[in-house]
């Protein structure tokens, strides 16, 4: 039992990392990516929509976003969000379509861009270390009736070891993406 505990707490550890990963994606890098509007709700109809669902988004060159919405009422309220957005970007609509271009990073925007990427990855750490309080308190629960303290403490112990694991992954991956915003 105390096995499924672990294993149940490792999955969960994972969606966290993965979660962060998907985060990550949404922060610029000087570089086009659909994903950087993955964050960018649109009003649509009175309902707060993903711009990924009102629009087909393509990159034409490493500079530029290019937003193509299935309905052309909607471009308005796209435009809106996307200026609405943290992501400072400005977009410009043509009638049919909405290009941002995507201008090079300046020094105080890495270092702002770092910022973010530091509180995401401490969002991560403090999901992975709830895990490690719930898997714990579970193996805790069962010292009552099934396991002795002593297998208890090993348990525990096993589950310390998975959070470190987790929580050094965490950090590879912010180093990785810090290392991407600074690059010039």
């Amino acid at each position: 039992m105390p096995q499924a505990i672990k294993k149940n707490a490792e999955e969960r550890m994972d969606k966290a990392i993965s979660a962060l990963k998907r985060d990550l994606s949404t922060l610029r890098a000087g570089r086009a990516t659909p994903a950087l509007l993955d964050r960018v709700q649109v009003e649509y109809y009175g309902t707060m929509t993903p711009v990924t669902q009102l629009a087909n988004i393509n990159t034409p060159d490493s500079r530029t976003l290019l937003i193509q919405p299935w309905d052309k009422t909607s471009l308005g309220a796209i435009e809106k969000a996307i200026l609405k957005s943290d992501l400072g970007l400005t977009p410009s609509n043509d009638g049919s379509t909405i290009r941002i271009g995507i201008p090079m990073l300046t020094e105080e925007r890495r270092t702002e861009l770092v910022k973010m990427t530091k509180r995401f990855g401490e969002e991560a750490k403090v999901a992975i270390r709830n895990v490690r309080r719930d898997a714990n308190d579970d193996i805790k629960k069962m010292e009552k009736t099934d396991i002795s303290e002593d297998e208890s403490r090993r348990h525990q112990d096993d589950v310390q070891k998975v959070t470190d694991k987790f929580i050094a992954e965490v950090d590879k991956v912010l180093v990785t993406k810090e290392k991407e915003i600074m690059e010039v």
